[in-house]
């Protein structure tokens, strides 16, 4: 029997599978998670909050009424690529002493990345249900990709205290886990909270295609509602706020670019629209072939790919992506993605001497990952075929709608 005909005849643990007690529904992954993410945290906390002091100065700039603030914001400070409600929820560290709500701020985001693993686990059940899962496996497979997610977590959310980062990846999440329960609306309104975070999740929005046909146009509305509320007064209230989209960073020695022959000092102009339009289109393939698991960590790899700077806490958003694919797209125990993902971005960059290594390893990973996901059998495909419900009304209540593989028809 192989492994995929063997794991379907294992009994449906998702119930009581891994808890501590019967009647506490914390399993014991969870337990080992929360202990290495508290680890990570004290390790790195007494030199972390990096970036933070720009989240200070954005809301204090947004909320207050000295010059340079406001509806002006970006366009007086294109520095601050820092999306409006991230400023916002940065306002509720404000009331603290400095020190102390940037030390609350971390801990709350480094919480966020354990629930954020924690959904994984949740949207993986979801999406496996009635295939004969062994959840048990699950389990191990959510562990040890969770050990190779949570360092680069602690990265974007305690050493530099990238409140907006943390906040699209973990509403990406919350879009991904809303939209394996069948939850339409809350799947485009989680989508648009993580684009007002930070625009570069943009292409993430891919993910609405991956609603039933018939039910995309609303929630596709109201997505593009709720980012021009956060986004449009700041555009209309300055029109000098146009010029902070072409804010320039320099085009560093590592970065993937040189080995696409792109040796320009800067930002190129055309740089951020294409991380978008690649992102989108990669995603959108993904969902075209039914692995719209894939869709976060082609979005990531197509940023990583196409922009110009190599800061570490960048290849957070590639391990959600990792963590997502070898959870839910993925039916093998060892969540390989997930640590090829930590070694060469990562751990490439503590190892690896030259800029032009560092950036060819980079150019590979995305290579290759993105290959990998589109093209690569997917094992145990013949058990995503979901067992029918029984007959009767409960059934048409109980069952969420999936989300559907995008055909011509739709």
């Amino acid at each position: 029997m192989s492994r995929a005909g063997e794991e379907s005849s294992l009994p449906d643990y998702s119930r009581h599978a891994g808890r501590i007690l019967r009647w506490l529904p914390v399993r014991r992954h969870h337990v080992l998670l929360a202990g290495w993410t508290a680890l990570w945290f004290v390790l790195v906390a007494p030199s972390g909050g990096v970036s933070w002091h720009y989240l200070r100065q954005g809301e204090q700039l947004l909320f207050g009424s000295g010059p340079g603030g406001g509806l002006s914001l970006y366009a007086d400070h294109p520095e601050l690529q820092i999306g409006p409600f991230s400023l916002a929820v940065a306002r509720v560290f404000a009331p603290f002493a400095p020190a102390t709500g940037q030390l609350v701020a971390e801990a709350t985001m480094a919480a966020f990345g354990l629930v954020t693993v924690i959904l994984v686990g949740r949207t993986a059940a979801s999406h496996h249900l009635g295939t004969g899962t062994n959840h048990r496996r699950l389990q191990q497979r959510i562990l040890i990709a969770g050990l190779a997610f949570i360092p680069m977590w602690i990265e974007v959310t305690v050493r530099f205290a990238h409140l907006d980062d943390a906040l699209a990846l973990f509403c990406t999440m919350l879009a991904v886990h809303a939209l394996a329960r069948g939850r339409t609306w809350a799947v485009a309104v989680f989508l648009a909270l993580a684009v007002d975070a930070k625009p570069w999740a943009v292409p993430f929005a891919v993910l609405l295609l991956a609603l039933p046909c018939g039910r995309r146009r609303a929630p596709f509305l109201l997505f593009c509602g709720l980012v021009a509320v956060a986004w449009l007064p700041f555009y209309l209230g300055n029109l000098d706020t146009v010029a902070a989209a072409r804010f320039a960073i320099p085009n560093q020695a590592a970065s993937s670019l040189r080995w696409l022959g792109v040796n320009a000092p800067d930002t190129p102009f055309w740089d951020r629209p294409a991380q978008f339009a690649l992102g989108a289109v990669l995603g959108a393939l993904a969902v075209l072939r039914g692995r719209w698991p894939a869709v976060v960590l082609l979005g990531a790899n197509a940023r990583i790919l196409l922009d110009p700077s190599v800061y570490t806490y960048y290849s957070a958003s590639v391990l959600l992506g990792t963590l997502l694919w070898d959870a839910v797209g993925a039916r093998r125990l060892v969540p390989w993605w997930s640590w090829i993902a930590l070694l060469s971005l990562y751990g490439g960059t503590l190892v690896i001497p030259s800029d032009a290594t560092r950036g060819l390893v980079r150019l590979a990973f995305v290579g290759l990952s993105t290959l990998y996901v589109l093209l690569w059998p997917t094992p145990g495909k013949r058990l995503r075929k979901r067992r029918r419900p029984p007959a009767g009304p409960a059934a048409h209540t109980s069952d969420p709608v999936r989300p559907a593989r995008v055909d011509a028809t739709c």
